[in-house]
């Protein structure tokens, strides 16, 4: 069976363009019902609820090959990448990223991997030192407030709304896309 893992960093993004391009992969390489792992979370960690199931879905044998957009939707993070790819190459995964063309399978492809892995984690440190660059440039010239205090991403009673239907606090915070700590916080708000 073939596990397409598809991952956008914000709530807001698209997965269209992904899932296009592996569909097309799909396709050409006669690929017929692969089960699909979509998450709406950053890539900075390995804890997502679609990554988690694809994980567990390795581990019972049921995916035999993880095919993905781009290397950097599995993980922005070069150790976790890493890590990740060496245990599924250790089990004999054939694992594919269909916009790089490349196909991760044996030593080349390890080799591959750990250099794109380390590309990624790089343009992630690389946007951090602009952001914080940019911050401190408007605070210099006193035009940079931050985030006013009490404003929300979310709205609290559609927080209070989802835990009447039973959600438990992590799941209204990715479905909030919120840390569970602003979720909790909602949830305590009376507005």
């Amino acid at each position: 069976m073939v596990g397409v893992y598809v991952r956008v960093s914000t709530t807001g993004q698209n997965i269209d363009g992904q899932k296009a391009e592996i569909e097309r992969w799909l396709k050409g390489n006669g690929v017929e019902g692969a089960r699909w792992f979509i998450d709406k979370a950053s890539g900075t960690n390995l804890a997502r609820p679609a990554f988690e199931r694809l994980q567990a879905a390795i581990f019972h044998g049921e995916i035999k090959t993880v095919v993905c957009w781009k290397l950097d939707r599995l993980s922005r993070s070069l150790r976790d990448g890493i890590n990740v790819l060496a245990d599924w190459c250790e089990k004999g995964l054939r694992v594919v990223a269909v916009s790089q063309l490349i196909d991760f399978n044996g030593a080349l492809g390890k080799m591959l991997a750990a250099v794109l892995l380390g590309i990624a984690e790089m343009e992630q440190e690389v946007r951090r030192e602009r952001q914080a660059a940019g911050i401190a440039a408007a605070k210099a010239k006193g035009v940079y407030l931050g985030r006013r205090s009490g404003t929300t991403k979310a709205i609290p009673a559609r927080a209070r709304e989802l835990r009447g239907h039973g959600l438990e606090v992590g799941e209204i915070a990715r479905s909030l896309g919120v840390s569970p700590r602003t979720a909790f916080r909602y949830l305590e708000t009376n507005d």
